[in-house]
Parts: structure tokens; sequence; C-alpha cells
């Protein structure tokens, strides 16, 4: 049977076993050292914004009191079973409003790069700031660099277990500021078929020198640090001032 699916909808489900590659506990350690290098707020409360199926605060809440923000209702049902007793909010990472602050507010495997544009980045940025405690930080991993995109790559992975095949095959091709991706997805299940996913990932890249202006601009003392978890796209770690002064916000 053939279909036009999701990955963060329809598939979400398979979502884990696709990124089971990824080391989510090494990452974990990693944030958790850069706050201690770069924060200055003192307290033990987190959000992740992007949370997706809620890996990395898998481990983040065995120290941090933890909040998850998604805008996939699909990944979040992933989440909570995976994270019993953990507040996860269904929300757009550009107008959400939780009523609380955090000492640290992360955003990563490159959830930004789905944004439409800078001004999208911005009014994100801007919720980051406003979601910090003084002295609180934030941390942003980006899409790939512009001085690092290729047109052209072709990629193809393999996850298998006893019940399930999933097959992803993808196609990159730059564009101005924007990569696009098209993934091909073959879901194989044992007695039940085959299900194909076709879909275009466009991805937002912004320099470096750039983002360290928007989180400026949201209040923000910014580092852009090369080394980050995924290759070709570094971290952004962002500082929220002890002192709080004024800003100006994008409008809506």
């Amino acid at each position: 049977m053939t279909a036009r699916l999701h990955l963060y909808h329809d598939l979400a489900k398979y979502y884990d076993l696709q990124y089971s590659w990824k080391d989510y506990r090494a990452e974990a350690r990693r944030l958790e050292g850069l706050v201690h290098r770069y924060g200055r707020s003192g307290g033990r409360s987190w959000l992740d914004v992007a949370c997706g199926t809620g890996r990395h605060l898998e481990f983040l809440r065995r120290r941090y009191e933890c909040v998850g923000v998604d805008a996939s209702a699909e990944m979040l049902r992933v989440a909570r079973r995976r994270l019993p007793g953990v507040r996860l909010v269904r929300a757009d990472m550009r107008t959400f409003s939780l009523g609380q602050r955090f000492d640290v507010v992360t955003c990563l495997f490159s959830a930004i790069g789905h944004l439409e544009s800078e001004r999208d980045l911005a009014k994100t940025f801007a919720r980051f700031a406003d979601h910090l405690k003084p002295g609180g930080v934030a941390i942003v991993e980006p899409w790939i660099l512009p001085s690092r995109a290729k047109s052209g790559h072709v990629h193809l992975r393999t996850e298998e277990t006893r019940d399930l095949t999933l097959v992803r095959m993808a196609y990159s091709e730059v564009r101005g500021h924007r990569t696009m991706i098209r993934y091909y997805h073959l879901v194989g299940i044992p007695g039940r078929g085959i299900r194909f996913l076709e879909e275009v990932d466009r991805g937002l890249m912004v320099d470096p020198d750039r983002l360290e202006l928007l989180a400026r601009r949201a209040g923000l003392t910014p580092h852009f640090l090369a080394r980050g978890f995924t290759r070709d796209r570094g971290l952004l770690v962002a500082g929220k001032p002890l002192r709080e002064r004024g800003v100006v916000r994008p409008r809506s």
C-alpha cells in the first residue's frame, strides 16, 4: 500500500527508530556543561522547545525540573509515554507563552531551521528571552550553516527491527538561503505491507553573525560555538543579563 505521510505526524511513532544513531545521553551531558559555564541564574528549571519525542528531556529530567513544548500532537503523544509527570505543551515556538520563566531554554536538532524567515526567527528568540530568568541561558542548534551547505548530496539510511524496516533516501539542493531536501521513506511492516512517504524539507540557513545579531536584539548575550552536536551546524549559546534591559520586540 502506498500513501503520502508526514514524518512528524503520521510517522511520529517511528521517529526514534529513524534517529536511533543519535547519542542523546552524551548531548544532555554536554548541554549541562554549557549551562554550568554560561548560566548565572543558579536554578534547575529547564524548558525544551521543539522537544519532539522527549529524548533529551529523558536524561535532563533526572537533575532538572523540565517542561517541553512542541507543535506536533503526535510527537508529544510519544513524549508523554516516555516522560510521565513532565509538563508537555503543544504550541508554536514563535508565539508560545507559558507564564513561567526558566534557568535554561533549549531548542535542538535544528528545529529553528523549519521557520520560514528571519522575522520568524526574531519572534522565536524573543519568546526564548521572555521565558528566561535573569542570568539564564538559551542553547540553540541552528540548521546547516550557509558556508557548509552543498547541492547534490545523496544519503541513504536503513533501520531495522524484528517488526519494522525503515528506509530513507535524501537528496539535497541549495537555493539561496534555503536547503531543499527531498526525503523518500519506505516503512515496511511484516504482514501489513509497505507505506511510502515523500516530502520536501525546506531548511532556513542563517550565518552565525546574523544569529548572534538576532539574539542580541532579543536582549541576550550570544556566543557561537563552531562545534555542535551535528556536523556543519554549530551551537548558539545566549545568556540573559542578570539585570534586564529594555528590548524592542518584533511585531506580530
